[in-house]
């Protein structure tokens, strides 16, 4: 991906009515400014948006978004955890459209402080997780994934595709003009991942626990909210080594 490409979003999985699409990536996104992946799961012509971002990349988002969707189409929007860069254009969103938002129960006394007063809008997702339904009854899976990084964390799994929206576990930092889409060469990619994993996730206990839930499931990509996209074998090989991580508390000592 070259720095002068604005890539307007791809489809990940597509069905006769399912669509899981990446929104794209900002080539002119300025130095210091971390990178995201913004997605949207279209079924039966009604969406849901995973992780939309910050109010900096609202435009664009909306740009993107509406290449495959009327934004009065989209009926949801799922926040994984409260970070700004994952959340602070939720205003801005319930704005444009019709969405009921899905986010941990703990983030909901914040959200006045991203200017959402009325949360009559708002469904708060329990520890334990559950599932919801879009379009014509395609079932998403809210996993839990606390402490990875946030204390009220989730994933969402989409049955139809396979594929798992994983938000920052997955996570990796590109360069400016190094980012691409897919994951080639997982041990390459490892040093993309290795730094933020081992300070931002909160030990491997979490890390075991999280990927001991996600391996019930029949996983055919996992799809971060930064970094790049895990496909086939190499979806395997990242479980494994988020088994054997250490990381956060496991480190304390090295921080001394």
């Amino acid at each position: 991906m070259s720095s002068n490409e604005h890539i307007e979003g791809e489809i990940l999985f597509e069905s006769e009515n399912h669509k899981f699409i990446w929104l794209g990536a900002d080539s002119k996104q300025k130095a210091g400014v971390i990178q995201t992946n913004q997605y949207l799961i279209i079924n039966n012509g009604k969406g849901i948006l995973l992780d939309p971002g910050g109010v900096h990349l609202f435009s664009r988002v909306v740009s993107v978004a509406s290449r495959f969707i009327d934004l009065e189409h989209i009926e949801a929007i799922f926040f994984s955890h409260q970070d700004p860069d994952v959340s602070s254009g939720i205003a801005l969103w319930l704005g444009v459209t019709p969405a009921r938002i899905y986010v941990s129960g703990l983030w909901l006394r914040f959200l006045p402080h991203f200017g959402v007063i009325d949360q009559e809008r708002i469904e708060a997702i329990e520890d334990d997780g559950g599932e919801m339904t879009i379009g014509s009854g395609a079932k998403l899976k809210f996993i839990p994934s606390h402490f990875l990084h946030s204390t009220g964390n989730f994933s969402l799994y989409d049955e139809t595709s396979g594929i798992l929206f994983s938000g920052d576990i997955g996570a990796a930092a590109f360069k400016e003009g190094e980012q691409y889409l897919y994951v080639e060469d997982f041990d390459t990619h490892l040093s993309r991942m290795e730094g933020f994993h081992k300070r931002y996730m909160t030990n491997n206990r979490a890390c075991k626990d999280w990927v001991n839930r996600v391996s019930k499931y029949s996983v055919s990509m996992v799809a971060p909210q930064h970094g790049a996209v895990l496909k086939e074998d190499q979806v395997q090989k990242f479980f494994s080594w988020m088994k054997d991580l250490q990381c956060g508390t496991d480190l304390l000592d090295s921080l001394s």
